[in-house]
């Protein structure tokens, strides 16, 4: 499984930019273990609210995610493993 990591620069400078990056980054350290599927290669595009966003928010954000993702290709990923 490979993950990418994206934001714009309407976002802001770079160092908002990073900061968005390492937040996604953590939460997909915390959810895709749990919820992503081998074999599939997610990216993750940061948006305004993942620099306000709480943290627990952004991870059920992507979870809920991983799972229209997964429903959408027809893949069973529902349970954590």
């Amino acid at each position: 499984m490979r993950v990418g990591f994206t934001a714009t620069k309407k976002l802001g400078n770079a160092v908002i930019r990073n900061r968005a990056r390492r937040r996604l980054r953590a939460a997909a350290a915390a959810a895709l273990p749990l919820y992503g599927l081998a074999g599939n290669d997610y990216v993750l595009v940061a948006r305004q609210e993942t620099l306000s966003r709480p943290f627990q928010g952004l991870i059920g954000d992507l979870v809920s995610a991983l799972h229209a993702a997964h429903s959408k290709l027809g893949s069973k990923a529902g349970e954590p493993r």
